[in-house]
């Protein structure tokens, strides 16, 4: 019998040279090609703040590209917690 898996969700504070990179727009296209929902933005402090919601494997799959980042970014740290689930469908850039 297959396992079933509950949808988790992990929302990531992405520190270092993150802005003006194409950081958004990068994770927003991961995201949707592994099926996650939620929303990237960029804050007020030069970070990147996410919040990633789907199936275990490819919430941790983002959650390890946050580490990297696209190519022009410099990530310094990044600082991860679960989250509640927010239930919303597709995965936007705010």
């Amino acid at each position: 019998m297959p396992r079933v898996s509950h949808p988790v969700a992990k929302r990531v504070v992405i520190h270092g040279s993150v802005q003006g990179v194409f950081f958004r727009e990068t994770t927003r296209r991961r995201a949707e090609s592994r099926g996650v929902s939620g929303w990237v933005r960029n804050c007020s402090d030069g970070t990147v703040e996410a919040l990633f919601e789907g199936e275990p494997e490819a919430v941790e799959a983002m959650v390890a590209f946050a580490r990297e980042g696209p190519r022009a970014a410099s990530v310094e740290r990044v600082d991860v917690e679960d989250a509640a689930p927010e239930g919303g469908g597709g995965f936007s850039v705010r």
